[in-house]
This record gives structure tokens, C-alpha cells and sequence, in this order.
């Protein structure tokens, strides 16, 4: 009895069997060769999170092994990715600084609430409601996303460094603006040789590792020019009282910012001392609700005045003097004292999310790098749990959890489709939600399937999850031994890669793909798309307005299902007759309805039906087929009846045809089949329309009528 279960709770045993030698060497392959992609990329969206780079590789350790064991795909390979990656950065960025130590416990707390919801349901067996994302929704959704994470990185491009506006839009706008006024080549120029790297090599072969060539060929270049140029200073060393007054009055700022902030943490702490149940009629909760409101607005008042000190310190830019006794100063390039020699470097004081060492200023002159990795394995350890802060990240969690794993189920589906496995949905939604729990635990962010990853997984020749374990095995030596070698990596290499990975995701032909289907289909992917750009960084409202979009039609549609009169078509079958332009029986009107009767649209059906009879003075018979009616509620039973009632009142009779077993159970229940008739319940059009032909052309004289005879060809013969 306990063996029939190991499967369902150990899902990797049912690959661990049979498994060969040839297997083995197979997935030694494929591991080795993801792992090469997943090192670069797994930094790169780290940043993309506003992350450290090496919590990238913190989260390619354990998500995909737990991945592999316990879902139901054997080549999917989890990890970072960019969309959830970018979306992580969206729903902190608004509670903490990206990079600091409250941001990075924020994303291993929202790893652990989508794996939560995630690992929910697919224990309770609700993998459909990922569903409620349609398929337009997603993918305006995700084109909309390409282009804003490519989009994001431009400032790692141009090696500038900007502050980000209210809207995505306005944050690219001063990118350019900054990049105009300055821009450090070496940094663009090594993008680029990166670009070309990894474009070229993948026109040779994609069988090279071409993200891995860029970065060891980059890297390499790097450390051999001292691309990374630093110089710590005393603040006096600056022959600028403007450039020193900023300083003061930027690390003034922070200082309000951090006091502010602990009073909000207290007023919290104390609204939380409160008895919720009498909060509302405390008037103690009013002061506490007023005073983190006047907080509020302060702290925004200090943030922006900081940002503004922030981008006066960036573009100040410097050279580098000497005075008689061989000590570096730093002047303004503008203020350089006639006959001063100095170099024709170009100096920049580097900001962090803390206050300005003025003992030690950090100037630059050349490009942004990795820099120090930690080397050896992360603190497995329970993630730092904030309830209130847990309750503000639970609905973009809910969100980021649909999403990531619709990437990944779609991904599983694709290969499954080659390799001919069967994919559990729900079994897949527990193995996405244990490496998200898992990897929380191994400081990891949220993960998710990965499409060019399962595809080098794939291509490689992997048979089984074991490749991902190994592809981890890897990431654990990188980890160990050779965190030194990517110290020198350029930063603006890494948004090269990210860039590359996500061209992938553009595809604008799903949207003439959409419309074609349905232009409502079409409509929704095009608005999801625009309001995403629109509305970034808060993404998660293209996707609600999307997904409300997407419920509203689908109500109109079912409120007002397609109602057609039908006519004997040259094939013998019923068919529309506006559409096809056949004629109409004065005395039997054919009506098929397509859709559910319910509460919503019964209104809509007695309606329709009594502009038709109003139309036609000499009608004896209305027929309804009801092959769409799939479900009958007791509204749609009352309308009928209702229905029924007015048409005997004018003498009219009554038939429905097409009702399939769980509708016609319906009416025995509630009377409603002994009400129409037994002998008017008929199972198709064809037989409902011999049936009542005759009654119905009772003293009349239709010489061809449009029911028995179309009107370009010979009568049918009754069907038997």
C-alpha cells in the first residue's frame, strides 16, 4: 500500500528507474552545458532584482535540484529568470533599497510566499486557475516586459547612473539625457564586443557557449586594461566647497530619512499593540493613522530632496592634480587652475544606498565591475519573517506565482510535446513551490522555468532531472573556488546578456495572431501590452487591468450569447440563414442558441425570441436548438417557462432539440420537461423538424418551404 504512494510523494523515482550508464553521461552533458548559461545569467538577473550578482548564483544552487526531484518535467531548468527577476524588483523597490540589507531579506520573504502559494495549490489540486491569465493577457504582458527589462539596462550600457522617475518611461528619458551628457566608452565598448560575441558565435553553432565566451573574453579584457579605476579619498582632498556642500547636506538628508523611518516603525509597533477588535472606535488609532500619514509625506519630501542631491553629486566630474608635495586632489573639470597639470581622466564620486564616507570617498574614473563575490556556500537559514510586510508582498506574490509558473508549465508542455512525457500540472505547481521554498531558505530569490536554459537542457541531450543537480554541482564549485576569477566581470557585460536573453521573449505576431482568433483576444493582448508600459515599474497593474479586462468580456460574451435562425443548407444540415443566405419558413421559426442559460443572460434569450416572433404574424412553432446550452441553473429554468407561457398565450407552440444528458435532467427535475412535452423534446434539429412540420402546415399551402427543400437544389428526405 505504502509503495503505490512513493510515486506520488517521490516523483524522481519513477525516472531513477531504468536509468543506464548511457543516461548518466547524457545528463553529465546537459548539466555541464546549462551550467555554462546559468553562471552569466543567473548574475546578470540578480541585478535585474536589484540584487547582489552572486545571490544569482545563490539562487541556481538548490531551486533546481528540488525542482527536478519533485515535479513532473525531467528537463525543465529552474532558476532565475528575467521576468520574475524584473517583477521581484517591482515589488520592493517601493518598501526598500534596492541592494540593501532589508531588500534582500524582502526577496527571500517573497521567495518564500510564492513557493507557499505555489506548493497550495498544487496540493489541492487547482493548477487550472492559472487559467484566469489568459493566454493574450500573458503575452501582451510579456512583451511589454522584454522591453522594459532590455530597456532597464540601458544605464548599465552607457555606464550612467540616473535616478529612477515615477514611470519607467521617464527613467529611460534620463538615461538619455545623462548618457548625452556623458558616457563612458571603455564600459559601451565592452558591451558591445560582448554583443557581437555572443551574436556571432550563435550564427557559427549554438552548440558553443557563447554567453560563457562573452564573459571570459570580457572579463579577461578587463582585468588586463584595469577597466575597474577607484580612488578613496578624504573629502577635504576636493578643491570644491560646492561639491563638499552637497555631501553634508545629502548625508543630512539620510540621516532625517533613517530617523523618520524608525518613528514609523514604532508608530506601526504601537497601532499593533492596539485591541484590533475596539481600533475602530479608539481614538488613539486615528492619532497613530494621522501621524504615520504626516510621516509619510515627509519621508517622500526627504527621499525626493536626496534624490536631487544625488544627481548634483553624480555630475560633478573631476580631475585629478598634484600639489608640491605629491598629494592627489580633486578639482572640478571646469575649475582646473591655469598652468595645473592633471590627467584626462574623468572622475565620478560613486553613491551606494548609505551614507557618504567623508574620510573615504569613493571616486572612479573607469566602468562598473562585479566586483567581490563572497566565496563558499550561502546560510541555510529560516528567512526573516515581517507579517505586515508579508500581508503588502502577498498580492504581488499571488501574481509573480501565476505567472512564473506559466512560464514554466508552457516551457514543460513544449518539450514534453518531443520527448512524449505526460505533464501533472498540479504536480508541477509543487515542485516550483518546494524550489522556491527550498531556495528561501539557501537566500535565494523567487525562481521560475527558464525557456533558453530547458532548450540548451534539451539539445544537449538530458534525460532525466538528474542534469539539473548537476548543472547545481557546478554552481557549488563556482562558489567554492572560483569566485576570485569574476571579480573583474563588467557590469555593462551583464546587461549585454540580459538584453540577448530577453529578445527571446518579444514575439509582437502574437498579437495579429490574437486578433485573427478573436479581435476581443487581440484587444486584450494590445491593452495588456500598453498599460504595462505605461504603468512600469508597477507592473502588477497591466496584469490586473488585463485580467479584469479579460472577466468583464468574457461576461458580455455570456450575457449576450450568439442567437442565430436557422435554415436547411444544400448539405442537409441547419445552418445560419443570414449567413448563408437561405430562405425562412413563415410558420416555424428555428432559433439556435449558443450558450449556457443562466442568470445572466436569460433575460437576453426571452428577449431575442420575442422580437422574432413579433416579426413574423404567421408563426405556429418556435424550435429551440439548444446543443450550446451546457448548463442550466433555475433562473434559466424560470425564463423558459416564463418563455413558454407567452408563447401559448399567442397560440404558439413550443419544441427544444439538442439538449445534451445534465440539461434535460434539469427540466425532469423542476417539471419543466412534463411542461413543454415529451413529445417536443427531440434530440436533434433534423428529427425536431419532421416532427413538427405537419402541425405546423396545417391548412397552409408553402409551396417550397425553406425547413424540407433548399431553395437552390432538391428536398432532403426526413431523417430516420
Amino acid at each position: 500500500m505504502i509503495a503505490k504512494y512513493i510515486p506520488i510523494v517521490f516523483p524522481f523515482v519513477v525516472w531513477v528507474r531504468g536509468y543506464s550508464l548511457a543516461d548518466f553521461r547524457h545528463d553529465l552533458v546537459g548539466g555541464l552545458t546549462v551550467a555554462l548559461v546559468l553562471i552569466p545569467q543567473s548574475m546578470a538577473y540578480a541585478q535585474l532584482a536589484g540584487l547582489p550578482a552572486y545571490y544569482g548564483l545563490y539562487a541556481a544552487l538548490l531551486p533546481p535540484i528540488i525542482a527536478s526531484l519533485f515535479g513532473s518535467s525531467r528537463q525543465l531548468a529552474t532558476g532565475p529568470v528575467a521576468v520574475v527577476s524584473l517583477m521581484t524588483a517591482t515589488a520592493l523597490e517601493p518598501i526598500a533599497t534596492a541592494g540593501s540589507a532589508n531588500f534582500i531579506a524582502y526577496a527571500i520573504l517573497l521567495a518564500l510566499l510564492v513557493g507557499i502559494f505555489q506548493f497550495l495549490l498544487g496540493v489541492v489540486r487547482m493548477g487550472l486557475v492559472v487559467n484566469f491569465l489568459s493566454h493574450p493577457v500573458v503575452s501582451g504582458f510579456t512583451n511589454a516586459a522584454a522591453i522594459i527589462i532590455a530597456s532597464s539596462q540601458l544605464s548599465k550600457l552607457f555606464g550612467v547612473y540616473v535616478e529612477a522617475g515615477e514611470h519607467h518611461y521617464q527613467t529611460i528619458g534620463n538615461v538619455i539625457v545623462e548618457a548625452w551628457r556623458y558616457t563612458h566608452w571603455t564600459t559601451f565598448l565592452l558591451a558591445v564586443l560582448a554583443f557581437a560575441t555572443m551574436i556571432i558565435l550563435r550564427r557559427i553553432s549554438r552548440h558553443i557557449p557563447n554567453v560563457l565566451v562573452a564573459v571570459v573574453l570580457t572579463a579577461a579584457i578587463s582585468w588586463a586594461i584595469g577597466f575597474e579605476q577607484t580612488a578613496k579619498v578624504q573629502v577635504d582632498r576636493i578643491d570644491s566647497a560646492e561639491f563638499r556642500g552637497l555631501v553634508a547636506g545629502f548625508n543630512e538628508t539620510l540621516l532625517l530619512i533613517n530617523e523618520k523611518a524608525l518613528q514609523r516603525v514604532a508608530l506601526r509597533a504601537r497601532s499593533d499593540s492596539l485591541n484590533h477588535a475596539a481600533a475602530l472606535q479608539d481614538p488613539r488609532m486615528l492619532d497613530l493613522e494621522h501621524e504615520t500619514r504626516l510621516l509619510n509625506v515627509e519621508l517622500d519630501e526627504l527621499r525626493e530632496k536626496a534624490a536631487g542631491f544625488r544627481v548634483e553629486l553624480r555630475r560633478c566630474h573631476f580631475a585629478a592634480i598634484h600639489d608640491s608635495l605629491g598629494r592627489q586632489h580633486f578639482v572640478l573639470r571646469g575649475g582646473i587652475p591655469p598652468g595645473t597639470q592633471c590627467d584626462d581622466r574623468c572622475w565620478r564620486i560613486k553613491i551606494g544606498t548609505g551614507n557618504l564616507d567623508t574620510t573615504a570617498l569613493v571616486l572612479s574614473c573607469g566602468g562598473a565591475v562585479v566586483g567581490t563575490i563572497p566565496a563558499g556556500l550561502p546560510a541555510f537559514s529560516l528567512p526573516r519573517i515581517d507579517f505586515s510586510v508579508a500581508l503588502d508582498l502577498l498580492p504581488i506574490a499571488m501574481i509573480i506565482s501565476l505567472l512564473g509558473f506559466m512560464e514554466a508549465i508552457s516551457i514543460a508542455r513544449a518539450m514534453a510535446a518531443r520527448t512524449g512525457q505526460r505533464i501533472d500540472t498540479n504536480q508541477e505547481l509543487i515542485g516550483q513551490g518546494l524550489a522556491n521554498i527550498g531556495g528561501a531558505f539557501g537566500q535565494s530569490y523567487a525562481v521560475s522555468g527558464s525557456f533558453s536554459r530547458s532548450a540548451v537542457n534539451i539539445q544537449a541531450g538530458a534525460v532525466s532531472g538528474l542534469s539539473n543537480v548537476f548543472s547545481s554541482l557546478i554552481v557549488v564549485v563556482v562558489l567554492l573556488f572560483l569566485t576570485p576569477l569574476l571579480y573583474h566581470l563588467p557590469q555593462s557585460v551583464l546587461a549585454a546578456i540580459i538584453m540577448m536573453a530577453v529578445v527571446g521573449l518579444l514575439n509582437l505576431k502574437s498579437f495579429f495572431h490574437a486578433w485573427k482568433a478573436q479581435w476581443y483576444d487581440g484587444m486584450i493582448g494590445i491593452v495588456t501590452f500598453v498599460c504595462t508600459l505605461l504603468f512600469a515599474p508597477h507592473l502588477d497593474r497591466g496584469i490586473m487591468i488585463g485580467v479584469v479586462l479579460s472577466l468583464l468580456l468574457y461576461l458580455v460574451r455570456n450575457m449576450k450569447p450568439a442567437i442565430a435562425m436557422l435554415s436547411l443548407a444544400a448539405d442537409g444540415t441547419y445552418r445560419n440563414r443570414a449567413r448563408f443566405n437561405l430562405g425562412q419558413c413563415p410558420y416555424v421559426a428555428v432559433i439556435r442558441y449558443a450558450g449556457s442559460l443562466m442568470f445572466s443572460n436569460v433575460n437576453y434569450l426571452e428577449t431575442r425570441v420575442i422580437e422574432i416572433v413579433r416579426t413574423m404574424p404567421d408563426l405556429r412553432h418556435v424550435l429551440l436548438v439548444g446543443n450550446g446550452i451546457n448548463e442550466l441553473d433555475a433562473s434559466g429554468v424560470d425564463s423558459l417557462s416564463g418563455l413558454i407561457d407567452r408563447l401559448h398565450g399567442q397560440s404558439i407552440r413550443f419544441s427544444v432539440s439538442g439538449l445534451n444528458d445534465a440539461a434535460l435532467d434539469v427540466l425532469k427535475r423542476t417539471g419543466l420537461a412534463a411542461k413543454i412535452g415529451e413529445n417536443n423534446i427531440y434530440r436533434n434539429a433534423s428529427r425536431a423538424v419532421d416532427g413538427i412540420w405537419e402541425q405546423a402546415h396545417l391548412h397552409v399551402t408553402e409551396e417550397h418551404c425553406p425547413l424540407r427543400e433548399h431553395k437552390y437544389g432538391a428536398g432532403f428526405p426526413p431523417a430516420g
